[in-house]
């Protein structure tokens, strides 16, 4: 189990600095905040300004890089060559990196965004390229990835921690895989239906999922977007929750 200030049975995270109007509010309820990093979003400004919003709610604090295509948002497939990935991934982790040193803050973890996230889940080629990043800047930094999938292993393999990760807000194919966000159903934007999924998700009970399967699913922590637009809503659901699995 990933431990946590709050005292949650299982880590609760939300993807911040991206431009959201939420993230103070989400800081007070989560316990793991993956900042956006240049990639996709974010800037000197806004990674001083998450990060030190972080400090102050005592969660852990992760880079959120992405492949560098802001104009997308970092959600689609990007044609890029592997030494600009690697450029562009080290430069993403360390810029946050160095924001946390100057506060005397920990980065304790990365976790990709969007396309790359999707990708390098399942790409032994991307995975390995996150994962010689990581390690040239700090092998001690866990990876959070998409839970059951193949980086997982990987990424234990080559002597990485691993924080695998499910979502309160997405739905699922059956290899594992977050369904495609164009795909009717693939974004839960109902409290009750985020609220079913995250029970389901606690109890080890299997997920339907939009082709058909179910899937049963081990996570370490539960993310919520910061930029969906119910995220607060979730967080304050989701959070009510796992106080009273720590209360009693």
């Amino acid at each position: 189990m990933l431990s946590n200030p709050k005292g949650y049975p299982i880590d609760l995270n939300a993807d911040l600095g991206e431009g959201g109007a939420n993230d103070a509010a989400l800081l007070q309820l989560i316990t793991s905040a993956n900042i956006a990093c240049g990639g996709h979003s974010g800037d000197q400004s806004s990674m001083q300004t998450t990060v030190k919003l972080a400090l102050a709610s005592r969660v852990h604090i992760g880079a959120h890089p992405s492949f560098p295509d802001r104009e997308n948002f970092g959600r689609q497939p990007m044609v890029i060559s592997d030494q600009e990935l690697l450029t562009s991934l080290y430069q993403q982790i360390n810029s946050l990196k160095a924001v946390c040193d100057s506060l005397g803050a920990k980065l304790f973890h990365v976790k990709p965004h969007g396309a790359l996230y999707n990708q390098a889940a399942f790409s032994e080629h991307l995975g390995l390229l996150l994962i010689k990043t990581i390690k040239r800047i700090d092998p001690s930094l866990k990876l959070m990835i998409l839970a059951a999938s193949p980086l997982v292993q990987l990424a234990r393999q080559r002597g990485l921690d691993v924080i695998e990760e499910a979502f309160a807000d997405r739905r699922y194919l059956a290899n594992a895989s977050l369904a495609p966000r164009q795909m009717q159903g693939a974004v839960i934007e109902d409290d009750a239906q985020a609220m079913s999924q995250v029970e389901q998700l606690l109890a080890n009970k299997p997920l339907a999922t939009l082709d058909g399967a179910l899937l049963r699913l081990k996570a370490d922590s539960i993310c919520i977007h910061g930029d969906n637009e119910h995220a607060l809503s979730f967080a304050k659901l989701i959070s009510a929750r796992l106080e009273r699995s720590f209360k009693f």
